[in-house]
């Protein structure tokens, strides 16, 4: 695997920790994953719930307590850290120039089209850009509106695959057609952004996720145009991830038929573990909701059959009871909780 160069930043090797949210990648992980040549990247979601201040509000909570996992993996790495923010969060804005006044290297940011993001930088900003797409028409409008608004292009594009977990970028009939698989939409975008690097001779790396668990993975990924790959669910049992044991647990003793395409409440299908609380969810169990958070956009408090950003949290906890555990496609594959040192060792030595 060749080293990443994402703007000015040079990424020993191209390996991108995805941003997992709530809890279960802070600055613990994002460091161990910085420390060993890749990029280490802390979710935004739900930081106002784990980084509580009686002083603030939800949506202030979680802007301080981004500056807090920012400013603490800064202080332990010298390598690169991200943070993933997702455009369908309320404060979208506010955290990403928290982001970006905190000098974060990069900023991912999907769960909707980041057409603004550009704006927020000024002249003293260091931290790159890079948008998560799920098909090669996102990355075409990107480009287009950031060009002739801001005269700025992305610095690299994720392209995130129906394997992913979490809330997907997809119609629930498109997640098993084979016509929106990654290894469809890499070569599409890898094509719509040839377009944009010739005409503004502009290098603009694509980066392939969802789904992608071993080596064997990263090379056939790379075959189709991508330059390097992010990983999520296998670095969720790793001894520094910063979920309880209990969620590690839960990805351990998964199989395959676990791994289930659920409805969320923010109006998007998600891949999670099955479990009894999501049994009880599909057999019509309302959970009492009273949202103090308003924390995504397309979230109906009135509407849904439970608060997301508690289900999550509760299991990030490891109250597996009240929630439930985000994965991917593969996540069922994980046997033991090993180190991030063992995880880039595997995936040099081809495992």
């Amino acid at each position: 695997m060749k080293e990443l160069k994402i703007g000015g930043l040079t990424i020993p090797i191209p390996i991108i920790q995805g941003g997992m949210g709530v809890g279960v990648s802070l600055s613990g992980l994002a460091v161990a994953v910085a420390n060993q040549g890749g990029v280490g990247v802390i979710s935004a979601a739900g930081l106002g719930l784990i980084h509580r201040n009686s002083a603030l509000d939800y949506v202030q909570a979680n802007i301080e307590g981004l500056k807090i996992e920012i400013q603490n993996a800064k202080e332990k790495t010298k390598g690169i850290i991200g943070v993933n923010i997702m455009v369908a969060m309320t404060n979208f804005a506010e955290l990403a120039k928290a982001a970006i006044k905190e000098k974060v290297d990069i900023i991912f940011s999907g769960a909707g089209l980041p057409l603004e993001l550009p704006g927020f930088l000024n002249t003293e900003s260091t931290t790159k850009l890079v948008p998560i797409v799920s098909s090669g028409r996102a990355a075409k409008i990107i480009c287009q509106k950031w060009k002739s608004s801001y005269d700025y292009l992305p610095d690299a594009f994720v392209v995130e695959g129906p394997k992913a977990g979490g809330h997907l970028g997809f119609k629930k009939d498109q997640i098993y057609d084979d016509n929106y698989s990654l290894e469809e939409l890499i070569p599409e975008v890898v094509n719509e952004v040839e377009i944009f690097e010739e005409q503004f001779e502009k290098k603009i790396p694509v980066i392939a996720a969802g789904g992608i668990y071993t080596s064997h993975d990263i090379h056939e990924i790379m075959r189709l145009g991508a330059t390097a790959v992010q990983l999520g669910s296998r670095f969720v049992t790793t001894l520094e991830c910063d979920a309880s044991p209990a969620f590690k647990q839960a990805y351990i003793n998964a199989n395959e038929a676990d791994m289930r395409i659920i409805a969320s409440p923010v109006g998007m299908p998600g891949r999670a573990i099955m479990n009894d609380f999501i049994k009880k969810i599909n057999e019509g169990l309302k959970t009492p909701v009273s949202c103090p958070y308003h924390c995504i956009k397309t979230c109906n408090a009135e509407t849904s059959p439970y608060c997301i950003m508690a289900a999550l949290y509760n299991a990030f906890k490891g109250n597996m009871d009240k929630g439930y555990a985000f994965a991917g496609s593969n996540a069922y594959r994980a046997d033991k909780v090993s180190t991030v040192k063992e995880v880039f060792e595997e995936l040099s030595n081809g495992i």
